[in-house]
Formats: structure tokens, C-alpha cells, sequence
């Protein structure tokens, strides 16, 4: 394959001081290009200025022979970095929108210079390079732009709410421009890149950031942006030599009867079939509601489902004077709650309305810009905000071409600042109160772009990357976001529907989603969801990706490789497509081709099911290899300190003070000296495509060969592989490890594990797993209640002081590790929970001879663990929930006792 050139063509970069962008600018500078290098030269988080990191960069591309010059605007000042462009070289080819900043922080702390300058930065900066590039494209027929999201707008990001709306605004943008382009041979994509940069480095560890360099990016955006590219409005993710395709999923979804019976407790009854996606489709604009309607009118009755109570509740509708905001408000009303109708123009005629039919409501004349006296309005009434409807908005269409600044500004601060502005004003209340509904809207227009509608796009798309983000902060707080695409007659439409169309889309089939939205009647997961909702039908739209391919990391990636695997990369057909919901589930691929080497291929581009038979004789070799043993040395203070890891109190005098005549070890104690045991085998070589950050701690099993355990000395531990499990996506590794006493000889403790690692199966291996007796049991809990319950809250540091035991994973206590893992703050180790339940057992029921688990779940050092025990003869079944969430951490629990225990506590 001949190399791809770019000869003759001029590439503007935007942020090309470092990073990413550095690695755009060299690379198209070495390929024939005159670069354009852009930098501010400002921190990552958009403090400060310098000439200095791009005029590093330029010199580097002229000395290799290329040719480059600096600009040191900032991207708000696009104008004058494409003409940076003109100047010198006389034309503009490609644009590479990939300046940005960081300014993490909760929600809650939030302060507007850390919404505006991200937004400005990311969102305005994207538009004004591209608008003042935008002439020079259509009157020469050609033009490349690629627009940067991220994970975090793609998924929404814990403390990035600002962030997850400037790149989520970046799809909606980019599709709008692809669409408005393609008749002038202009292409706009978009990339959700994880490379290294300033920006990561604060949220990502070195081993990982080697592996996630920026050339693994540009090759990927070189072929996108070359002339025989015909790739236009497509999103990417990439990163680590992973690329994959992403593109939006539609439900069949749910369709009622449009008329009276169509309400929330109809919608409710059948919710299921909301996210129905047996026969999904995959559009690129709006749903046929035409033919929905026709369908709904055809149909009988709806079954009106139970009638739902907003007594005492305070539900404010921005926009509320007209359209679908009176719907919104008129519904509320009739259900019982008090209603902020708050409108620029005129709420007082929607007041009227609802107190003649009985209803309570106050209107607040104000924009939702000035977010703060929207919400006061209802804390001044109500005394509470209970539910928020963001749903004014405005419309200044006009092709790109055209669009003026005043058009953008205004549209966008309506729509997304005045999202963010009445979301932030009610927030405090909703914390206080624990409790909070949000429906936000987006339109169709964002989510697939529409021609003459850039900037409503961008503003519509990043009203759900703010959505989706709030909902993960808001979640453990009882308050939900959500976000609906509806399509129903407004002022706004008529201006781009006919008439009859407007009346056949009223706002009421709206409403009853928005209404079942608020409720608490929304089966799980009742957050962070994106609806498209008119004419009696309401359907769940979701990301689909492409299995991708992915390169070997030890190789360098070429635009010439990328190409030969470009069917990989892009097929939705083959089987391997997936539907990540978060951004661990976006960052899955690229982490799992993190161990992709040389002559190794990923798993995500094997055939599945294909016999690996160096992997299976790697297997048979390991089971016979024998350990060499590991000791472990300890002493007193190193029991005590396993059992304050494990939430001994002072109190707990045999368990903290080695004077008590019944001081003692904590049976678990067993698992910390296998915990440190060298294997006689690599993993990596006994699973395909095995990468640490894949690896699930599934099941753990003990076996206490004598009482009392002995509270120090030196023990030898022997670890074995037992076998290897090929569960196709993933592989199932059991490990059994056998520990003795060095002085005597004797057994003192069996610890057996089992590994769960995604992406490492599909290598030809053992189905099913062994049964193994009481090591690999069920241990269902019983159907009764449990026996005995014993609740036991976690302190903040306990993470950190149950690693001293030796399990020194940062995911355990380095925040900008456990964010990299998709976790807000550190997690507590899986095994030290684990003690913290057997200690309820023991200090119940007393000495047990072997105990097995199965971990179900993650615990945030501070919350309660409930653990229910059942006995059944000889044998104590139990799980463990955490208290806060519901959610089970451990569930399988079996306990079998010594004979004659007594409780211990």
C-alpha cells in the first residue's frame, strides 16, 4: 500500500504544543503538510500564556525539513488562527479541533468559571476555528475536520460535569457540520481519544500512560482526514492501539394509544418495552412519527396503570408559558403537585390555569440563565424543589455559513448554561433533601445533527453529556436524570413544520413520560438514561460499538495499517458489537489490548472459538509445575494490625491486645500469607491477551486446618494452578495455594481463588469448571428470613489501613487510580470485606473449618455492611449488602463450622 501524503495541503492544529496535538503536528509535518501549530501555551486547566511550546514544535517539524508556523491565540479567537493560515500559506485543508482543558470538581462545588471556561474552550473554540475555516472549505470544494469528545462525554464522567457536556456538544456539532458539508466535499468527524497528556496525567498512572501514547491517535486521524477518505459524521474511540466505531442505537421501543388513556401509570405498566432493542434500528435523525401516529390511532385503549400522587411535591418547568411546558405543567398540576411555571414571556396565563382547576402554582417571569431566582422562586413559595423540567429554549437556525456569533452565544446559553444554571441553583436543596427528579432535553437534532442547526445541535448534544454525568453524582443521593428527545408541536416547530403536523403532535404525548420520568416509580436503572418520546411512543436510545481491531502495542502504528484493518474497525455486523454504558465499559477494549505484543493477535480480532494450543499446553505445563514456596514472616503487632483492617474495635481486647489470655488471629487471617506467594507460572501465559486491569477477583475460598492459628512465626506458601476456564469472552482462572508451618511442618491454612479475566478467553479451553466439593458450593441463601443480622459501618480510612496486610493495590488508595478504574474514590479490597462478614460469622457462631465466598459487588471505605446468615445444620449460608446502595458485595457466603463452635463475641 502507498504511503499517505499530504502534499501541498495545509493542516491547522489546534493545543499543538504538547501531547496529542504535538503528535498531530509532527506527523503531518513529516508527511508533506504545512502545518499551522497552535498552543496558548496555558496550564491544562487554561491559566496562563507562552509562546514557547509552540514554537518548540514548529522548529522540530522544520528540522526535519518540514514546514510549519506558530499562533499563540486562543481558539475563541478561531478567526485569527485560520487566518494565521491564509496568511502564510494561502489556504486552509484540514482543521484538528483538539485544544483543551481540565477543571474537574463535584457538581456541588462548581463555581461558573469552571462551566464557562470549558465551554468556551472546547465548544466555542471548535466552532469559531471551524466557522472562520468554513469559507475557504466550501469555496475551494474540500475540506477535513475532526472535533474531539472523550469518554467522559460519551458516558458522562463523576466530577466532570462540565467537561461531559463540552464533548458530548462536540458530536452533535460535528454530525450537524457532516451533514451540512457533504454536498461541498467537506467531512467533519469525531474522536473520543485516551492518550497521554497533561490533562491525564492527573487522572491516569505511569504504566498505563506508556502504553496510551498519542501515536496510537494520529494514525487513525490521518486516514480519516486524507482526501480519499469518504468517512463523514462518524465517532471513534481510540487510544492504546484500539480503534472501534461507534454509532447511536434506537429502540423499537413502546407504542400506546395517543389520546386520553395514554398516561404515565400506561407508560409504567409496560416499561419493559421502552428498551426493547430486538429489532433496533440505527438513524441518523429523526424517528417516522408520522407512521407511529398512524399506527397509535389504529390501536384500542391503553391500560391506564396506577394513578400516580405528587402531593407535597414542587415540580418547576422551565418554559412553562407555551407549548410543551404548559403540558408539562398542566400534568403536574393534575397529579397533585405544586407547580413553578417559570417563563421569559409569560407564565401568569399557565398559573391561571391550573389554580381554576384547583391546582397550586406560582409563576417566575425570568430566563433560565438567571438559574438562582428561578429556584427561588420555588423556595420562596414552596419552601422545596422536588422535580425540574429544563425545557426552555430557544432557535436561531442558519446554515453554517452564515452563523454569526450572536446566533451561537445566544442558543447556546439558553439551552446548556440555562440547563447548567437552574440544575446548579436547585442542587444544594436536593442534596439537603436527598431527594431530586430531572428531566433534561436534548432533540433529535442533537443527538443526529441537522442541517442549518450547528449550534442548537452542539447545545442539545451537551444538555446530555451534563445530563448523564450529573446522574452519576446524583445518584447516591436519591436525585435521577434523565434526558427525552421529543418531538411534539411547539412555537419553535411550526417554524419548520406544516401546520397540520404541529396539531398532530401535541405536547400531551409528551408529558407522560416526563410525569413516569419524576416519579418514583421507574424501574432500575431509573438514571442516566436518554429517551425519545412523541405521538404515543417512547423508545430508549443507547451507543453501539463496534468490536474494532485492535494493533499490537510493541509495533508502531501506520495510517497504512489502520487502512488494511479498516473492516474490523467499522463493522457493527460481525458479532462482536457491544453497548458500553459507562466509561469503564469505553475504556474495556483499549485496556484489554494493552498485553496485544507482536505475533500475538487480540482477542478482539480472533476468530472465536479457535483452538490456542500453545495456550493449552502452557496450561497442562503450569498445573505440574511445583512452587518453590514463599515464605511469610510475622509477628503480633502484624495480627493485630490484620484485625483492626478488618474493623476489630478497642474494645475487641483478644483481637488488639497481644496480653489478653484469648488474644488471636481472625481466621481470615489465612488469606493475607497466601496473598504474597510467588506462582510458578505467569498468567500471561496460561490466558490470551491477559492485561492486570481486566482481572475481576471472582470467588475466594479458606480452608483453617488448626486452632488456635498461631500469632507470629514463619509460614511457607506453595501456590498451584488448578485449572483454566474458557467462558469465551473471558476466562476463569482457579488457583489453590497451600500454607504450612515452617517450624513444625503442619498445615495451617488452604486458600483457593478464583480469577475472572475479561477478554482472555476464546482459546479453545475446558467449558465448565470442576466441582470441588465445598470450595466451589453454591451456598444459596435460603428464601426465609435470615437467622441472625449484624450491621458494621466501614470507616474512611479503613482501605488504607487494610493494605498495610500487603495488598498495596493503588485502586485502594490513590483517587486518580480509582477514577482511572471508573470509581469515584478508592474502593476497599474485596478480601478485606470478605473478613469483615467472616468476623460476623465467627463472632456469632464461632471457629469455622473452611469458608467460601463469592464477591458480587464494590464497597466505598465509609458505608455499612449488612450481613444476613442463615444456619443449616453444620453450615452458615450467608451475604453481605451494602447498606447504602441495596446492592449485594457478597453473595454465595457458606461457612462450615468446627464441631462444637461457640460464638466468639
Amino acid at each position: 500500500m502507498s504511503e499517505l501524503r499530504f502534499d501541498g495541503q495545509v493542516i491547522v492544529v489546534t493545543g499543538a504544543g504538547g501531547g496529542l496535538g504535538k503528535a498531530y503536528a509532527l506527523f503531518f509535518g513529516s508527511r508533506g503538510a504545512s502545518v499551522v501549530v497552535n498552543d496558548l501555551g496555558g496550564s491544562f486547566k487554561g491559566e496562563g500564556n507562552s509562546t514557547k511550546a509552540a514554537d518548540v514544535v514548529v522548529d522540530e517539524i522544520k528540522a526535519a525539513g518540514g514546514k510549519a508556523v506558530a499562533n499563540y491565540d486562543s481558539v475563541e479567537n478561531g478567526d485569527r488562527i485560520i487566518e494565521t493560515a491564509i496568511q502564510n500559506y494561502g489556504r486552509i485543508d484540514v482543521l484538528l479541533n483538539n485544544a483543551g482543558i481540565l477543571r474537574d470538581i463535584s457538581f456541588k462545588n462548581m463555581k461558573d468559571q469552571d462551566w464557562d471556561l470549558i465551554i468556551n474552550v472546547h465548544v466555542k473554540g471548535s466552532y469559531k476555528c471551524a466557522r472562520a475555516a468554513w469559507p475557504y472549505f466550501r469555496k475551494q470544494k474540500y475540506g477535513r475536520v475532526i472535533n474531539t469528545a472523550s469518554a467522559a462525554g460519551l458516558f458522562g464522567s463523576f466530577g466532570q460535569c462540565n467537561y461531559s457536556a463540552a464533548k458530548l456538544a462536540m458530536v452533535g456539532f460535528t454530525e450537524t457540520l457532516a451533514k451540512e458539508g457533504a454536498k461541498y466535499n467537506i467531512h467533519a468527524n469525531v474522536i473520543a481519544p485516551i492518550a497521554a497528556s497533561r490533562m491525564t496525567q492527573t487522572v491516569m498512572p505511569p504504566d498505563i500512560l506508556e502504553n496510551l501514547k498519542p501515536d496510537w491517535v494520529v494514525p487513525l486521524v490521518a486516514v480519516l482526514v486524507h482526501k480519499d477518505s469518504d468517512e463523514n459524521g462518524a465517532i471513534y474511540e481510540v487510544g492504546g492501539g484500539h480503534i472501534a466505531k461507534l454509532r447511536w442505537e434506537r429502540a423499537s421501543g413502546l407504542l400506546l394509544k395517543a389520546d386520553d388513556s395514554y398516561t404515565p401509570g400506561a407508560i409504567l405498566k409496560r416499561w419493559p418495552e421502552i428498551s426493547n432493542f430486538r429489532d433496533a434500528d440505527h438513524p441518523t435523525g429523526v424517528a417516522d412519527f408520522m407512521g407511529l401516529l398512524e399506527k397509535s390511532m389504529k390501536m384500542g385503549p391503553n391500560d391506564k396503570g396506577e394513578t400516580l400522587d405528587f402531593k407535597g411535591k414542587v415540580a418547576l418547568v422551565t418554559g412553562g408559558g407555551a407549548g410543551i411546558g404548559r403540558a408539562y405543567c398542566l400534568a403536574f398540576a393534575k397529579y397533585g403537585a405544586s407547580v413553578v411555571v417559570n417563563d421569559l414571556m409569560n407564565p401568569d396565563d399557565v398559573v391561571q390555569e391550573i389554580q381554576k382547576m384547583g391546582g397550586k402554582a406560582v409563576g417566575v417571569k425570568a430566563s433560565a440563565e438567571d438559574g438562582e431566582a428561578v429556584v427561588k422562586g420555588a423556595i420562596d413559595a414552596f419552601g422545596r424543589i422536588d422535580i425540574i423540567i429544563n425545557n426552555a429554549g430557544i432557535l436561531r437556525d442558519k446554515a453554517f455559513t452564515n452563523m454569526e456569533d450572536k446566533m451561537w452565544d445566544q442558543v447556546m446559553n439558553v439551552h446548556l448554561r440555562g440547563t447548567y444554571k437552574v440544575t446548579k441553583a436547585a442542587w444544594p436543596y436536593m442534596l439537603n433533601q436527598k431527594y431530586g427528579r430531572i428531566v433534561n432535553t436534548t432533540s433529535t437534532s442533537g443527538i443526529y445533527g441537522n442541517f442549518g442547526q450547528a449550534n442548537y445541535a452542539a447545545a442539545k448534544c451537551g444538555i446530555l453529556g451534563f445530563s448523564r454525568a450529573l446522574a452519576r453524582e446524583g445518584a447516591k443521593y436519591n436525585i435521577f436524570v434523565n434526558t427525552i428527545a421529543p418531538n411534539a408541536g411547539t412555537a419553535m416547530t411550526r417554524t419548520i413544520m406544516p401546520e397540520e403536523m404541529v396539531q398532530a403532535f401535541k405536547p400531551d404525548y409528551i408529558a407522560p413520560l416526563v410525569v413516569a420520568l419524576s416519579s418514583d416509580k421507574v424501574p432500575k436503572p431509573p438514571t442516566g438514561n436518554l429517551y425519545e418520546v412523541g405521538s404515543g411512543w417512547v423508545g430508549r436510545t443507547r451507543w453501539q460499538r463496534t468490536g474494532g481491531h485492535g494493533f499490537p502495542i510493541d509495533v508502531k502504528l501506520t495510517p497504512e495499517e489502520v487502512l488494511k484493518n479498516w473492516n474490523d474497525i467499522t463493522n457493527f455486523d460481525d458479532g462482536r458489537a457491544d453497548h458500553p454504558e459507562d466509561s469503564q465499559d469505553g475504556l474495556k477494549s483499549i485496556m484489554a489490548n494493552m498485553q496485544n505484543k507482536k505475533g500475538r493477535a487480540s482477542k478482539k480480532s480472533e476468530p472465536a472459538g479457535e483452538v490456542n494450543q500453545e495456550i493449552l499446553d502452557n496450561i497442562e505445563a503450569a498445573k505440574k509445575t511445583k512452587a518453590q514456596g514463599t515464605e511469610f514472616k510475622y509477628e503480633e503487632k502484624d495480627v493485630i494490625l490484620y484485625n483492626l483492617g478488618i474493623g476489630a474495635k478497642k474494645s475487641d481486647l483478644p483481637y488488639v491486645f497481644e496480653g489478653d489470655e484469648n488474644f488471636q488471629a481472625l481466621p481470615t487471617f489465612g488469606v493475607v500469607p497466601f496473598f504474597s506467594a510467588e506462582t510458578p507460572y505467569s498468567i500471561d501465559s496460561v490466558v490470551p491477551n491477559f492485561s492486570p486491569m481486566m482481572l475481576l477477583h471472582g470467588e475466594q475460598y479458606l480452608e483453617i486446618a488448626q486452632y488456635p492459628i498461631p500469632t507470629s512465626g514463619t509460614l511457607v506458601s506453595y501456590p498451584e494452578l488448578l485449572e483454566v476456564v474458557d467462558k469465551g469472552s473471558a476466562a476463569i482462572l482457579k488457583s489453590g495455594t497451600t500454607t504450612f508451618n515452617k517450624e513444625t511442618g503442619k498445615k495451617v491454612f488452604y486458600n483457593e481463588m478464583t480469577a475472572f479475566i475479561r477478554g482472555s478467553g476464546g482459546f479453545g479451553g475446558q467449558k465448565k469448571p470442576a466441582d470441588r466439593g465445598p470450595s466451589t458450593a453454591a451456598n444459596n441463601a435460603p428464601s426465609r428470613s435470615p437467622d441472625f443480622v449484624l450491621e458494621e459501618k466501614t470507616t474512611e480510612e479503613q482501605a488504607v489501613l487494610y493494605r498495610l496486610s500487603g495488598d498495596y493495590n493503588p485502586l485502594h488508595v490513590d483517587p486518580a487510580f480509582s477514577k482511572m478504574g471508573g470509581f469515584k474514590v478508592p474502593i476497599l479490597h474485596g478480601l478485606c470485606f470478605f473478613g469483615i462478614a467472616a468476623k460476623a460469622v465467627y463472632g456469632k457462631y464461632g471457629a469455622f473449618k473452611n469458608i467460601k465466598v463469592r464477591f458480587a459487588g464494590t464497597v466505598l471505605p465509609g458505608q455499612t455492611l449488612v450481613t444476613e446468615m442463615w444456619k443449616e445444620g453444620n453450615k452458615v449460608l450467608f451475604q453481605t449488602k451494602v447498606k447504602e446502595t441495596g446492592k449485594l458485595a457478597i453473595s454465595g457466603g457458606g461457612a462450615e463450622l468446627v464441631d462444637g463452635s461457640v460464638a466468639k463475641l
